[in-house]
């Protein structure tokens, strides 16, 4: 599975509201996600998979207070709470599309974020997740082995395409059986095999390949 980020490009709306305590606070509204339709990074979502993905974010992340967003989407699937900005509050579908509701935190982060809305900054946001993805007549569809980790808050989000190419390459991540992320880097187990010969004439010329293949991506950008 690969790192997967996708990003909403509708601003968010702004909404001030009061805590029990009376204390005031941002919250950011709007579409988070959506379904059954492609993308600008040319990806579809098929309804079943981002519903289960939703629906296990929800419960795992949303419900326990874990679901914190950062400031655009950092290259990994772990959590930073030190960078955090924001806390999802409300993930509701409506058609193919889930709306969400997140609360702008008094942390650090949180203050830059509140002062970019404050001074009319569009903000959208970016899922953050890993999954699979088959590819099919130009079209990539994301597999139902995807999982959500994140709902990054993103500035500019009408922006050129630094905020496109959402998946990273480098790294695949598996779960083990606890449920526990694991991040490997392909490069090095690659070379873990090769130097110790498990590795056939074939893959050792796929593996180049791909490498000359990202060579010429990275010229390209």
């Amino acid at each position: 599975m690969k790192l997967i980020t996708e990003v909403n490009y509708e601003p968010m709306s702004i909404l001030t509201e009061v805590d029990s305590s009376g204390n005031k606070f941002l919250k950011i509204v709007g579409p988070m996600a959506v379904a059954e339709q492609k993308n600008k990074n040319g990806r579809i979502y098929p309804r079943a998979v981002l519903e289960s993905a939703v629906d296990k974010y929800v419960n795992d992340y949303v419900k326990t207070n874990r679901s914190l967003g950062e400031m655009n989407h950092p290259p990994r699937l772990t959590l930073d709470y030190e960078r955090a900005t924001h806390m999802v509050t409300k993930l509701t579908p409506d058609g193919n599309t889930w709306i969400g509701e997140a609360k702008v935190l008094t942390t650090p982060m949180g203050q830059v974020l509140k002062g970019l809305l404050e001074s009319g900054v569009a903000i959208g946001v970016s899922t953050r997740g890993a999954g699979s993805i088959t590819e099919s007549g130009g079209i990539k569809t994301v597999g139902d082995d995807f999982f959500l980790t994140a709902i990054d808050a993103v500035s500019d989000p009408s922006g050129p395409g630094c905020f496109v190419n959402g998946i990273m390459e480098g790294y695949e991540y598996e779960l083990d059986s606890t449920g526990k992320i694991i991040q490997q880097n392909i490069a090095e187990t690659a070379k873990k095999d090769y130097d110790k010969k498990r590795l056939s004439e074939a893959r050792k010329l796929e593996l180049f390949n791909s490498f000359i293949s990202q060579v010429s991506k990275l010229g390209r950008d």
